[in-house]
């Protein structure tokens, strides 16, 4: 897999190639915070437990981007994590996308319970 590219598919469908695309990933834990009135500081508990969310951006054409929403709209997705070489169950946060310029910019965010290699 090339550095600017990236995979998307509906469940049960073939993988779709997005070229010349940009991947960032933010990795988050999950903590809970509890603030103690009239003392001191506060208590963090850490779950152990981790969220990733991807930013892609890039050009695309605009017969491309129709097939980007019919697997936006075709229920949860599989993505292809390329910096950990791993296919994961994700969720579209968001879809933005410019006919001028076909400048576009898809966030989805790993499902961390269903993460798994797809069939």
């Amino acid at each position: 897999m090339d550095a600017n590219e990236c995979f998307i598919a509906s469940v049960g469908k073939d993988w779709h190639r997005i070229a010349n695309c940009n991947v960032h990933m933010s990795v988050k834990r999950r903590l809970q915070r509890t603030v103690i009135r009239g003392q001191e500081g506060d208590d963090l508990l850490d779950e152990g437990s981790e969220s990733a969310e991807y930013t892609i951006s890039g050009n695309m054409s605009m017969a491309e981007y129709k097939e980007i929403l019919k697997i936006f709209r075709g229920g949860q997705p599989w993505f292809h994590d390329p910096f950990e070489e791993r296919q994961m169950k994700a969720l579209f946060l968001s879809v933005d996308y410019d006919s001028a310029s076909g400048a576009f910019v898809f966030v989805l965010m790993e499902d961390a319970e269903q993460a798994e290699i797809k069939s």
